[in-house]
C-alpha cells in the first residue's frame, strides 16, 4: 500500500484529475484481487475474511484521504475534526467480507456550516465506483439515525454490525451512544420480525445435496441470527462473549470450528466462480474439493469427503444456533397466560405436552440413555415435535460404554412404534441416532451424487420413515393398514436399513443385507423376519426397476420378479417400502403414473403368487373376455358389436384395461369415421386419439418434444380403427391447450415432416427381443436423455410401417429407459438390422 500512497501523492502534486486517481486505484485493486488465490492458500476462513476486509478498508481510506487533500489543500485539518465518519455495515462490518460480497458502508456526518461536507461525500461514491469498488452506501446525519432505524428493520440489522473504518472518532462515539438507544428500541418487535424472516428463509433454502451456505440450513445467516439476538438483548460485541453464560467453551468451539469450514467454503466458491456464488453445486464441487486440499482415497473420492464435512458443519451450526437463539429470546416470547395451559398439560415431572409438542426446562438434569429411550417409548402416540429445550436436554444424554440387554430391548420397542419417525428425527438431531443404531455411522452425512437423490443418505432415510408412517396413496395405504403389527414393526426397521450399505465401496444392496442380518439378530428378531427383511433390503429397489423399465404384462417378467420375493407377505412390505423410498427422493417425484405402474405390478404379482397360470397372456385375455360377457353394458349391444369387441386385435388392451373401460372405448370408436381426439389437462397432460385416418406420429411427438412423455399406448381396435393414449409427466398452462390442439390437428397431415437432430445412441444401448411374446416384440433403449429422442425413434419406425403397441418412458439421473412393445406384423423383426443402422450412431 505504501507504493500506492506514493504514486497518488505524485499525481496530487502534478495536479492530476479524479479519473487519473481512479485509474491508478483500479489497477491496484485489480492486482490485489488477482493475488487472492495465493492469500487463500495461506489463510483460513475467518483469517481470509479479516485480511480481505482490512485491505478494502485501506483502499477506502486512501480514496477518502485523497478527497480531503483535494478539498482542503494545504489547510487540511485532523481527520477527527472533520465531521465525517466512514462505517462498515453488514458482512463488511462483522469482518466476513467475501471476495464478491457487497461492500456496505455508511457515511455518517454532521452538517456543520463551516464545512462543505456533501460534495466530499458525493465524490467519494463516484470515484469509488470508478475505481472498481462497488460500494453499497447509506448516508445519514448523526441526529437522524435513530429515526431512520425506526422505519426499517433492514437498516437496524445492518447498523447492529457496524464497525469504524476511518474519520471522526468524536462522531463515532456519538454514534455508539445512539446505537445503545437503537438496540433498546422495540426489542420484542425486532426479535419477532427477525424470527419470522429467519423461518421463511429456512423454508426457502432447505438442506439438500446442493446446499446454500449463506442463506440455507446451517449457513452463515443462522450464525448472523444468533449474533443479532445476542447483541440486541445483551449488547455483546461477539457471540463468544456469551461463553459460560448460555453455552460452554466446548459447545462454542465445536460450533466455531464448523463455522470456520463454512467460511472457507464460501471464500473458495467466490474465487472459483469469479463472482458471487453461495450454492455448492455439482459443477463446482470437483474444483472446490481440490482447492480445499482434499484428495481421493481408496474408499472415498475427494468430492465425497468435502461434501460430507460440509453437511456435518451445517448440522452443527444449525443445531447450536437454533437452541441458543431459543435460550436467548425466551423472555421476549414468553406469555404469562400460557402458564395455566402448560400446567393442565403436565405429562410427568418436568415434561409437558401441548399440541403434540414436548416441552421441558433448559435446566433439566441429563439422563442415561436407557432412561431417555424409555421416556420416548412411553410418550403418547400423537407426539410429533419437540421444543428446543427438550432437544438440548437429550443432547446431554449420559452414554454407556456398551449397549446392554435392557437398552437393546428399549431400542427394539422404539422400532416397533408406529409413530417412530419424529422420535428417530429427535435422536438424529441430538447425535444419538448412531448410538442407538451403530450401523448408521457410515451413512451419516453421506452425500449422494447420482443426480437423482436430493438429500444425503441419512436425511433420505429419515424422510422415508416419515413417509411410510404417513402414506397418502390410497391403494398402498390400504395395503399398509392390513399388515400385521409385527410386519409394520419390521417395515420400520427395513426403511431405516434399506440404504444402510451405501458409502462402503461395494454393492450397497448386498452389504445392506448383511448389516441388517447382524443388527436384527442383536435385538432378538425372529429368524423368519430376519430372512424376509434381508431379502427386502437386498432387492429394495427392484419393484421400481421392474415397474418403470420392464413389460409388467409379460409372464416371464412377473415370474422372475415374484421368484425373487417368494411370498405375498414380502410383496406387501416391499410396495410400502418402495412408496416411502420414492417419496423421500424429492417432493413431487412420486407421480400418478408411478403409482399406477406400482399398483399394476403388485396386482400382476399377486395373481402369480395365487396361480402361475393366471399370468399367461392367453389366460388373462380369456378371463377379461369372460368378465366383459357378463357385463350388462355388453349384453345390451347388438351381436355384431359384441363380436367386434371380442375380436379386437390388441392383446395388450385386454391386459391393461378394465372390462368396462374396454367396452366404453369400443363404443366410442363405433361412431368415429375419420378422427376424434381429447385433451385432458389435470395432474398430467393426456392426449387421447381415436382415428381411422393415418396419424403422423413422428411429427406429433416432434412438435411436442418440449414436453416429457411418461407413457404411450397404441391399440388396434376393429374396422381399421386405432386408439392412441399419450401421457406426459406434467400438465401445461391452460393457455397452452390451444397450441397443443393445433399441433394435433396438423399431425393428421402425412406430408408434414419434423426435422429431428439425430440423437447419439450407442449399439449397446438398444436391445431387441423378437421372441418376447407370440404377437409382440420388445425394444429397450437405455441411453442419455435427450429432447425428442422418443419422437425420433417413432419416426424411424414409421418409415418401415412398424406398429408400436405401447411405450413406457422412464427418466432417472439424466438417463432414459424406454420400453417399446412392437406388433409383429412382419415389418419389424425382418428389418431390425436396417432400423438399428438408422438409430445407432457409430463412433
Amino acid at each position: 500500500m505504501l507504493e500506492l500512497n506514493l504514486k497518488i501523492e505524485e499525481l496530487i502534486s502534478s495536479g492530476a484529475k479524479d479519473f487519473e486517481i481512479a485509474k491508478v486505484l483500479k489497477l491496484s485493486i485489480k492486482e490485489y484481487l488477482n493475488s487472492l488465490d495465493d492469500i487463500f492458500n495461506d489463510a483460513g476462513g475467518k483469517d481470509f475474511f479479516v485480511k480481505h476486509t482490512k485491505k478494502i478498508d485501506a483502499f477506502i481510506k486512501i480514496l477518502y484521504k485523497y478527497l480531503l487533500r483535494k478539498h482542503f489543500g494545504d489547510f487540511l485539518p485532523m481527520s477527527n475534526s472533520i465531521p465525517i465518519t466512514l462505517i462498515a455495515l453488514g458482512s463488511y462490518g462483522r469482518e466476513q467480507l467475501c471476495v464478491y460480497s457487497d461492500i456496505d458502508i455508511m457515511v455518517l456526518y454532521k452538517d456543520i456550516q463551516g464545512f462543505n461536507i456533501k460534495p466530499i461525500i458525493e465524490e467519494l461514491m463516484i470515484i469509488a465506483w470508478d475505481s472498481g469498488l462497488k460500494l453499497g452506501s447509506r448516508v445519514h446525519e448523526l441526529d437522524e439515525i435513530e429515526e431512520a432505524v425506526k422505519t426499517d428493520i433492514t437498516i437496524k440489522t445492518s447498523i447492529l454490525e457496524s464497525r469504524f473504518i476511518y474519520g471522526s472518532k468524536v462522531l463515532w462515539y456519538g454514534f455508539q451512544n445512539k446505537l445503545t438507544n437503537i438496540r433498546a428500541y422495540n426489542k420484542k418487535e425486532f426479535i419477532v420480525e427477525k424470527l419470522e424472516e429467519h423461518k421463511q428463509r429456512l423454508l426457502k433454502y432447505k438442506l439438500n445435496m446442493q446446499p446454500n451456505i449463506k442463506d440455507g440450513y446451517g449457513g452463515m445467516r443462522e450464525s448472523n441470527m444468533l449474533f443479532w439476538m445476542a447483541t440486541i438483548i445483551h449488547g455483546v460485541k461477539t457471540t463468544k462473549d456469551l461463553v459460560g453464560i448460555y453455552f460452554t467453551e466446548v459447545e462454542y468451539k465445536a460450533y466455531r470450528s464448523s463455522l470456520e469450514y463454512i467460511f472457507r467454503i464460501r471464500n473458495a466458491l467466490h474465487l472459483i466462480a469469479k463472482k458471487k456464488l453461495d450454492m455448492v453445486n455439482f459443477d463446482v464441487l470437483p474444483e472446490l474439493s481440490t482447492k480445499l486440499g482434499f484428495q481421493d482415497t481408496p474408499r472415498h473420492v475427494k468430492e465425497r469427503q468435502c461434501m460430507s464435512r460440509l453437511l456435518y458443519a451445517l448440522h452443527t451450526v444449525h443445531n447450536f444456533t437454533s437452541i441458543m437463539i431459543k435460550k436467548l429470546i425466551r423472555p421476549y416470547i414468553y406469555k404469562t397466560e400460557n402458564i395455566g395451559y402448560l400446567r393442565q398439560n403436565r405429562y410427568k415431572k418436568n415434561i409437558y405436552i401441548c399440541d403434540a409438542k414436548v416441552y421441558t426446562s433448559f435446566s433439566r438434569k441429563p439422563q442415561k440413555l436407557f432412561d431417555v429411550l424409555k421416556e420416548l417409548n412411553d410418550l403418547p402416540i400423537d407426539v410429533r415435535r419437540f421444543d428446543n429445550a427438550y432437544i438440548y436436554n437429550i443432547r446431554k444424554t449420559i452414554l454407556p460404554n456398551t449397549l446392554n440387554t435392557k437398552t437393546k430391548q428399549q431400542i427394539k420397542l422404539l422400532l416397533e412404534k408406529q409413530n417412530s419417525a419424529p422420535l428417530f428425527k429427535l435422536l438424529y438431531n441430538t447425535n444419538l441416532f448412531k448410538e442407538v443404531i451403530p450401523s448408521v455411522k457410515k451413512i451419516l452425512n453421506q452425500p449422494q451424487f447420482d443426480g437423482y437423490h436430493r438429500h444425503p443418505v441419512d436425511i433420505h432415510t429419515l424422510k422415508a420413515l416419515k413417509h411410510v408412517q404417513n402414506i397418502k396413496d390410497e391403494f398402498i395405504a390400504y395395503t399398509y393398514k392390513h399388515l400385521s403389527s409385527e410386519n409394520k414393526s419390521l417395515l420400520n426397521t427395513l426403511v431405516l436399513f434399506h440404504d444402510i450399505g451405501k458409502g462402503r465401496g461395494k454393492d450397497h444392496h448386498i452389504v445392506g443385507e448383511n448389516i441388517f442380518r447382524k443388527f436384527a439378530k442383536s435385538i432378538g428378531m425372529s429368524d423368519t423376519n430376519i430372512t424376509i427383511g434381508a431379502r427386502i433390503v437386498r432387492y429394495h429397489n427392484m419393484m421400481t426397476k421392474v415397474a418403470t423399465s420392464e413389460d409388467i404384462y409379460s409372464q416371464k417378467v412377473i415370474l422372475n420378479f415374484t421368484g425373487l420375493l417368494q411370498t405375498k407377505e414380502t410383496l406387501d412390505l416391499l410396495i410400502c417400502l418402495t412408496y416411502a423410498d420414492i417419496n423421500s427422493v424429492e417432493k413431487g417425484i412420486y407421480k400418478s403414473s408411478t403409482a399406477s405402474l406400482l399398483k399394476e405390478l403388485y396386482l400382476q404379482s399377486v395373481n402369480a403368487f395365487e396361480n402361475k397360470e393366471l399370468v399367461k397372456d392367453s389366460t388373462r385375455r380369456v378371463q377379461k373376455e369372460n368378465t366383459i360377457k357378463k357385463s350388462k353394458n355388453f349384453t345390451s349391444l347388438s351381436r355384431l358389436m359384441q363380436k367386434k369387441i371380442l375380436r379386437i386385435d390388441s392383446n395388450q388392451l385386454f391386459l391393461m384395461y378394465k372390462a368396462e373401460d374396454i367396452i366404453s372405448l369400443a363404443l366410442k370408436a363405433k361412431d368415429v369415421t375419420t378422427i376424434e381426439y381429447e385433451i385432458e389437462n389435470t395432474s398430467v397432460l393426456t392426449i387421447k386419439i381415436l382415428r381411422v385416418s393415418p396419424l403422423n406420429l413422428g411429427y406429433l411427438l416432434g412438435k411436442l418434444s418440449f414436453l416429457d412423455i411418461s407413457s404411450m399406448n397404441i391399440f388396434k381396435l376393429y374396422d381399421e380403427k386405432k386408439y392412441f393414449e399419450i401421457k406426459f409427466t406434467d400438465n401445461i398452462d391452460n393457455t397452452d391447450i390451444s397450441f397443443v390442439d393445433e399441433i394435433i390437428k396438423n399431425s393428421f397431415d402425412m406430408t408434414k415432416v419434423f426435422k429431428y437432430k439425430k440423437p447419439l445412441i450407442q449399439d449397446k444401448e438398444i436391445l431387441i427381443d423378437c421372441e418376447h411374446k407370440e404377437d409382440v416384440a420388445q425394444m429397450k433403449i437405455q441411453t442419455k436423455d435427450k429432447k425428442g429422442l422418443f419422437g425420433y425413434i417413432a419416426q424411424v419406425l414409421d418409415e418401415y410401417n412398424v406398429e408400436i403397441q405401447s411405450a413406457k418412458i422412464f427418466t432417472k439421473k439424466d438417463k432414459v429407459n424406454d420400453l417399446l412393445l412392437i406388433e409383429k406384423n412382419g415389418n419389424f423383426c425382418i428389418n431390425k438390422d436396417d432400423i438399428l443402422e438408422k438409430l445407432i450412431t457409430k463412433e
